[in-house]
């Protein structure tokens, strides 16, 4: 039997001793009436009733010490022959193991080395443990196990616990700001009749009780909320989660939380105004600094932004001007490179290739436009330059963070976008949008000028240094056989 068999055995045993002696070892309720925190902060002597989990235990015969943990922080345990009652250190000693959740009664000292103690009067069981705590300097080595035990790695590494306080706080800046800039929260369907709102591959599920196949959203509701700007509203936002059926790395997840705003009377040269107030905003209150250090790369917020041309940086960085560059040139261009891309594909999904390899020079923060209207079927053309849209995408750290354009209000335009979209949906290309004549027919009411932008929490991994699957409290994992 190995050791860990033998400490389950052990506390199974006690379940069963406890249940004897007619105390139950998961009651419903705790009448706890401080936190951890507030315990420390009282005055010495003052009588507290708190509980939490019991992290570490220590018995050192006429005296025991223990750290207890809740939401607040931690808070050291002394339970101290002639001062805590014999009943309650016998009880301790026969029924109590590391990882319990406990109630405590007692008083607050301060120890001979100065520590802010709870002297125990009295101990309570409220919920028995059977597993042992990983060792508390060890914790999880195994990257898979962190992830697939979450709730251990939060519970024995701090940095993580704080790290996911932090995100909640990055989503309530955004939606703070939002709100204060007169938009409103709306909630738009997950489930659609078709994807669209954006290029990517879906998830296809089936709906009983209609008999229907339907797609997992893969856009933050960008047709419904652009519907809501033909209903009449003109500031709009969701935060939610949305699906794509793609590849995974450090950037990229298949399920995550994305934002997207929708400003009615407004141009994509207002929404990188508003975006970039936006991104100042959450450095300042969630990461406290304007300046970062992304995967190699410096970054400084408070700097001015720059803005960077399509068409021109992927002529500086590579030498092709891809409106006159054939799809042959482009190919040659990546294979000298050293580029992986899919060969079936058109011209323009090959530029877009190009791109991503020129992305990677820049640092940021700043602003990509000019993008090819072939590769931005929602987005409305530049007056100026018909070749082009009205788009910008935020650039951090060689990434794309941020998406934003003039949202295309004329109908017959996307119209027919969406008719040479669906051709290259026919030729093979799983990421083209369908042809949602629903949104057609909507458009043909009536949409103001519109300016959308969207953001998901690859924002946040980016700011925190880390990989985006690092920075997603459950991670989607593989199922453990031994589960099963």
């Amino acid at each position: 039997m190995g050791r860990e068999d033998q400490i389950i055995n052990e506390r199974i045993k006690k379940l069963e001793e406890l249940r004897k002696e007619r105390i139950n070892p998961y009651p419903n309720k705790y009448d706890k009436k401080q936190t951890c925190l507030e315990c420390s902060e009282s005055k010495l002597k003052s009588k507290v009733k708190t509980a939490g989990r019991l992290m570490t235990k220590r018995d050192l015969g006429k005296i025991a010490f223990c750290v207890l943990r809740d939401g607040t922080g931690d808070i050291q345990l002394v339970l101290q022959e002639k001062e805590t009652p014999e009943k309650t250190r016998e009880f301790f000693k026969r029924y109590i193991d590391s990882g319990d959740f406990v109630g405590i009664e007692g008083e607050i000292i301060k120890t001979k080395t100065g520590e802010i103690s709870i002297l125990v009067k009295k101990i309570d069981i409220i919920s028995k443990s059977i597993l042992p705590l990983p060792e508390k300097w060890k914790g999880i080595q195994d990257e898979e196990e962190r992830y697939r035990k979450r709730y251990l790695d939060i519970l024995m590494n701090k940095e993580v616990k704080e790290m996911f306080v932090k995100k909640a706080k990055f989503w309530n800046s955004i939606r703070v700001f939002l709100l204060e800039k007169g938009f409103l929260e709306v909630e738009t369907p997950v489930l659609e009749s078709s994807a669209g709102g954006a290029a990517a591959k879906p998830f296809i599920t089936h709906h009983n009780a209609l008999d229907l196949d339907v797609y997992l959203r893969i856009s933050m509701g960008e047709l419904w909320q652009k519907k809501l700007m033909v209903a009449g509203y003109e500031k709009t936002f969701e935060i939610g989660r949305q699906f794509r059926n793609e590849g995974m790395d450090m950037e990229h997840l298949q399920d995550y939380t994305q934002m997207e705003f929708y400003w009615g009377y407004a141009n994509y040269q207002d929404g990188m105004k508003l975006v970039e107030e936006m991104y100042k905003k959450i450095a300042k209150e969630v990461f406290g600094t304007m300046k970062f250090d992304i995967h190699g790369y410096k970054v400084d917020f408070s700097k001015k932004w720059e803005v960077y041309d399509f068409e021109a940086l992927i002529k500086k960085e590579t030498k092709i001007d891809i409106y006159k560059a054939d799809i042959n040139e482009i190919k040659k261009k990546l294979n000298e490179l050293k580029i992986d891309y899919d060969p079936s594909v058109d011209k323009w999904r090959l530029v877009d290739q190009l791109w991503k390899y020129c992305r990677k020079k820049i640092s940021g923060p700043g602003f990509l436009t000019g993008q090819p209207v072939e590769l931005s079927p929602l987005a409305k053309r530049n007056p100026e330059d018909k070749r082009k849209v009205e788009q910008f995408q935020v650039i951090i750290a060689g990434s794309e963070m941020g998406n934003g354009y003039s949202e295309l209000n004329d109908p017959l335009d996307q119209e027919e976008r969406f008719k040479e979209q669906a051709k290259q949906k026919e030729a093979g290309d799983e990421e083209s949008m369908e042809h949602d004549k629903g949104f057609v027919e909507a458009l043909k009411h009536g949409m103001p000028p519109t300016c959308g932008f969207g953001l998901s929490e690859r924002l946040f991994a980016f700011l925190m240094g880390k990989p985006l699957r690092e920075c997603v409290i459950f991670p989607l994992m593989r199922p453990d056989l031994e589960e099963k």
